[in-house]
């Protein structure tokens, strides 16, 4: 099928690689004219046929208004809008009643795999109507991971989103644990190979993990990780996850905990703070901030 994907960045443009290779046409548009296949969005749509699904991965608020807002002025009834980007569930909803008033439909997709996600596919959580799920669907089956599981159809618009909005927030307390853990070992004399440690904790213990995986390797790179500063940005949606928790009265004790964790990272040069940086780096390609 065709498919006009709007941000073609670290994530974006993996997945358009990933799709082309499944067989599908994909015409890509970013302002970087670089990364471009076409250099607007009316000429994106205008090189569609209908009915049209055009995918939007642009950073959350602002930009994806904007992308949404100029769709809504060129696709026709029976488009489909997709939101890949990490938005809040609750601006899915307002999106999609506004290409909903147009004829067009709208499903927001949440996406994990990071920077591993051309070859390993792309964990995909998402919501919207059955009918314009079956649209995108070609396009699921292309990003996902091999095998019968990696992705899921979460329920109504915003459920897609939402669920990814959770995994995040499991994710950060994950890390955190790790990087607790990473901290006391490197802390105490006994212990003189922590690298190592978590190199043996990768088979047969029941926290064997991908992020486990992943710190090893960036132990790798720097086994005490001193070219890092112990700071670990958040983005977004650990704090969307906590207000979600408060708004329907469900404790999340470690992932709460984990999310101020990063807060004190901005007032410290946190150990455990560099390990959660190293990690967001390894899986996502996520900046980190090295000693001066």
């Amino acid at each position: 099928m065709e498919l006009g994907l709007v941000g073609l960045g670290k994530m974006g443009g993996n997945m358009r690689e990933r799709i082309r290779r499944a067989g599908h046409t994909v015409i890509g548009y970013d302002r970087n004219r670089d990364l471009a296949d076409v250099h607007s969005l009316k000429e994106l749509v205008d090189g569609l046929q209908g009915p049209r699904v055009v995918w939007v991965m642009v950073p959350a608020g602002a930009a994806t208004q904007s992308t949404i807002d100029e769709l809504a002025e060129l696709l026709s009834p029976g488009d489909v809008v997709v939101d890949g980007g990490n938005s809040r569930w609750t601006d899915d909803e307002k999106h999609a009643e506004e290409l909903k008033a147009k004829g067009i439909g709208f499903v927001d997709c949440g996406v994990s795999g990071g920077v591993w996600g051309l070859e390993n596919g792309y964990a995909l959580m998402y919501g919207g109507d059955a009918e314009d799920v079956a649209k995108v669907q070609p396009i699921f089956d292309a990003l996902k991971p091999e095998g019968d599981f990696g992705s899921v159809h979460a329920g109504k618009v915003g459920a897609g989103h939402f669920a990814k909005m959770v995994h995040n927030g499991i994710e950060y307390a994950m890390m955190q644990a790790y990087a607790e853990g990473w901290e006391l070992l490197e802390k105490v004399d006994s212990v003189t190979d922590v690298r190592e440690v978590f190199r043996s904790w990768q088979e047969g213990t029941v926290i064997r993990s991908w992020l486990l995986d992943l710190a090893v390797n960036a132990l790798d790179e720097d086994e005490h990780l001193d070219g890092l500063r112990g700071f670990a940005a958040d983005s977004g949606e650990g704090r969307w996850t906590v207000e979600a928790a408060i708004d329907n009265a469900v404790p999340l004790p470690a992932i709460t905990a984990s999310l101020f964790a990063r807060f004190a990272s901005r007032q410290e040069d946190s150990p455990q703070m560099k390990m959660i940086a190293a990690l967001r780096n390894q899986f996502g390609g996520h900046a980190v901030e090295t000693k001066k």
